[in-house]
């Protein structure tokens, strides 16, 4: 086969992923109305994790967990937190908003990498993060009243929880170079199980074991969670980083779209000001070249 014909195959690989994570915020938001957060995510990370290891044991994959106090943390920012933030946010907040406060991921990883991995920020970067800072200005609009601004600074809460989680990946595999679905599965089952307390603990609405629930589960366990990760490891073994990376414009793109056809959710000319200028700024800080490091 051609390299033209992967590049294709890659590329519409990308896409399928992009749908299919985007697809997961329209169930995430649907399900809000028959399980409570820390409920949704302790089943959808437990579950999600032992499908993974079913997927290790039978391509006979490593089964130990990488270095335990690490792959906590992980698995407490970028499964437990991200998670927890974004589905609490979900109860009174729109797809869109909350997935594009979840997409300011990339801006926490620069701000996170330059602390932890004494990786400096370049102007470039500098400028993606003043893009989406105004941007930010423009979707709260403050000049109306904060409002219920509550969404929002969950939204931004996952995507810090996710950016912290991210940087700690990073240091995981160029210290220990786990085998990657061992290391996410062992992850999303410490951060599912990190949930299970929470789920005891803090009043909920009782889970209503519908059909809605379960349609809404099997998609995200098995679709969303386990298909779309592994649509996303052959993306990254056939489309350039360069490119893979654009995803982290196409899910919030396409996710507000499906809110918008699907659940009515019209963004007003303000917001859409401010999607834009976040947008760009995640762009400018994907095509930035690496943060280099200090001493």
């Amino acid at each position: 086969m051609s390299r033209s014909s992967f590049d294709r195959a890659g590329l519409a690989l990308m896409f399928s992923t992009i749908l299919v994570w985007a697809g997961s915020w329209i169930a995430m938001k649907l399900v809000v109305s028959y399980i409570g957060p820390f409920d949704f995510v302790a089943l959808r990370y437990v579950a999600g994790s032992l499908v993974l290891f079913a997927l290790a044991i039978a391509t006979r994959r490593p089964l130990a967990m990488p270095p335990w106090k690490l792959t906590l943390l992980i698995g407490l920012t970028q499964t437990a937190g991200f998670q927890g933030f974004v589905q609490t946010a979900l109860v009174t907040g729109g797809v869109g908003k909350v997935s594009l406060m979840a997409y300011t991921m990339p801006f926490w990883v620069i701000l996170f990498a330059w602390g932890l991995l004494r990786e400096r920020p370049t102007a470039r970067h500098g400028l993606g993060i003043g893009l989406a800072a105004v941007g930010l200005v423009c979707f709260v609009e403050p000049w109306n009243g904060l409002g219920d601004i509550r969404p929002v600074a969950l939204g931004l809460g996952s995507g810090l929880s996710w950016g912290v989680g991210t940087v700690l990946s990073k240091r995981m595999f160029e210290r220990h170079a786990p085998d990657v679905m061992t290391f996410t599965a062992w992850q999303m089952l410490l951060g599912g199980l990190a949930m299970a307390p929470l789920a005891f603990l803090v009043p909920q609405m009782p889970a209503q074991w519908g059909w809605q629930l379960w349609t809404g589960m099997v998609y995200i366990v098995l679709i969303a969670t386990a298909a779309g990760w592994l649509l996303w490891l052959q993306v990254v073994r056939r489309v350039p980083a360069s490119i893979a990376g654009l995803s982290s414009l196409g899910v919030p793109v396409v996710a507000m779209l499906f809110a918008w056809a699907l659940l009515s959710e019209r963004p007003t000319p303000a917001e859409l000001g401010g999607m834009v200028l976040i947008l760009a700024g995640i762009w400018v800080v994907s095509r930035a070249a690496p943060a280099p490091r200090a001493g």
